[in-house]
Order: C-alpha cells, then structure tokens, then sequence
C-alpha cells in the first residue's frame, strides 16, 4: 500500500503518515497534491519546505555491513 511520510524541518509535531491502496502524488504548479479514489485528498504548497519521503517500498540495495 502506498504510504509516504511528511515532514516538516522543526516542526516534529507537524510529521503526518499517509497511506491509502489508491494514493498517488504528483506535483502541479508549485504544490505536491495527493490524490485517492476519491479525489485529492491533500494538497502541500512547496514553500511550506515539507520533506515528503515514500516509505512503503523496499529499498533497492543491501544494508551497509554492520563494523565489528
């Protein structure tokens, strides 16, 4: 399921999860804009400097071996 984590630089209390089985992003005329089955669900304005991750996916490489 699609979920992608928003954060605001010092602003922990502002970091928000979204996940939903229809949830895509694209980015249109300066905003990151969510949309769902439903619609747009949430619009971000690029100067709100957000850092918006996707969490869901595994990552495409191995874990740096751990130094003993």
């Amino acid at each position: 399921m699609p979920a992608f984590l928003i954060r605001h630089p010092g602003k922990i209390s502002d970091d928000l999860l979204v996940e939903d089985p229809a949830l895509t992003l694209h980015f249109e005329h300066g905003w990151a804009v969510f949309t769902d089955a439903a619609g747009t669900c949430l619009a971000i304005p690029a100067e709100a400097g957000a850092h918006i991750e996707r969490v869901d996916e595994p990552q495409d490489h191995e874990p740096a071996p751990q130094k003993e």
